[in-house]
């Protein structure tokens, strides 16, 4: 199993090396070590992490894959698994060498992320590698109906459908806000995601903040617009009315996530990875019984409309997140938002996405 980031707080590839030893597998998981990497906890199963020299830019690919197509080829194994497409060139090779499956698990629209819209040379660059790759591919997994369907019109290669839903927290009792630091007399708005980038509001978000009345913002994660974000709480003196929190283990985020009155997942339509995208954040907020207030993608609307667990900002202007954020807050509404959390519980949740994925590995081991 490969990924390219820090391994700690990947959520869904933590679920799959569980779910894969469910299914009679030991699992080694790969990735690369960052300069502010959190320590690895215990887990069932081996994880390796890649010092690299070079953090970014066309080096750090160069090496990354070299890298870790060496590891892949010296590792024993009998299926290889490799998350998103920074990882599936390497994979795919070392899969073709040692005669062994692979199953590709693409959690986004790599070659539409924002990052990639200005280089028309780094674009072209992992389109050529996906074009090439996916195809031959047999065993493809996504994120979402959307992706899947763009991902077949392109390739004609059918994509499984396992969405990016948290494994219930057995026994899980949140901390109180005293315990959190929180204030215990304000509503609590969070934003949280360890992509916290540019186009995904949350610049706009912390300006909304002066006309948002008697609540106070929790942003968690971390993300490219990060030191931006600090330097304008600073600028517009909000630091009574917003904290920021870098990442840390879901098991302690969820605390967190309990305990707010609002999440929100306010990414903008500027390019087609995130208008089809479905974040992690909005079943982390629904199955903590937070409501949520969202922009108007058509993955999370359908959830949200479907359910009836939240509503919609209509443009990105600060004035209109803050007034839809205090409509939200003060309305009679937002308590049967949260009673409605509880059907999306039963509803979409780990086990019932788990199955699919074991479906996948299952008819993966034909192939062995």
């Amino acid at each position: 199993m490969s990924v390219i980031n820090d391994l700690v707080t990947d959520n869904r590839v933590n679920r799959t090396c569980l779910t894969l030893i469910e299914s009679g597998y030991d699992v080694v998981l790969i990735g690369r070590r960052l300069p502010d990497s959190l320590p690895l906890p215990t887990w069932p199963f081996v994880a390796k992490r890649m010092n690299l020299f070079f953090t970014n830019g066309p080096l750090f690919y160069f090496f990354f894959m070299c890298r870790l197509f060496f590891k892949l080829l010296f590792q024993k194994a009998e299926l290889i698994y490799a998350n998103d497409l920074d990882t599936l060139l390497p994979s795919y090779l070392a899969s073709r060498i040692k005669g062994v499956p692979i199953i590709y698990d693409s959690h986004e629209l790599f070659t539409e992320v924002p990052e990639l819209q200005h280089s028309r040379l780094k674009k072209k660059a992992w389109l050529a590698i996906e074009s090439q790759i996916v195809p031959k591919l047999k065993n493809c997994i996504t994120v979402n109906d959307s992706i899947a369907r763009i991902f077949y019109l392109k390739y004609k290669v059918p994509f499984k459908v396992v969405k990016n839903i948290a494994a219930p927290l057995p026994e899980f009792v949140p901390k109180s806000r005293e315990n959190l630091k929180l204030p215990i007399d304000k509503k609590i708005i969070l934003l949280q995601g360890a992509g916290i980038n540019i186009d995904r509001g949350a610049e706009e978000l912390v300006q909304a903040m002066q006309w948002i009345d008697d609540a106070f913002l929790l942003i968690i994660g971390g993300g490219d617009a990060w030191a931006h974000l600090l330097k304008m709480i600073q600028t517009f003196g909000l630091s009574e009315k917003i904290r920021m929190i870098e990442k840390m283990p879901k098991s302690e985020l969820m605390h967190y996530t309990f305990n707010a009155d609002l999440g929100l997942s306010i990414d903008k339509n500027s390019n087609m990875n995130y208008y089809n995208s479905l974040p992690n954040k909005i079943f982390d907020y629904l199955h903590a019984g937070v409501p949520i207030l969202a922009s108007r993608l058509p993955e999370i609307e359908q959830i949200i409309t479907n359910y009836r667990v939240g509503t919609f900002i209509e443009n990105h202007e600060p004035k209109h997140i803050a007034s839809k954020v205090n409509e939200i807050l003060g309305s009679a509404e937002l308590l049967i938002y949260k009673k409605n959390t509880l059907k999306v519980c039963q509803e979409l949740n780990w086990n019932i996405e788990k199955n699919k994925l074991i479906a996948v590995i299952k008819e993966t081991e034909v192939q062995i």
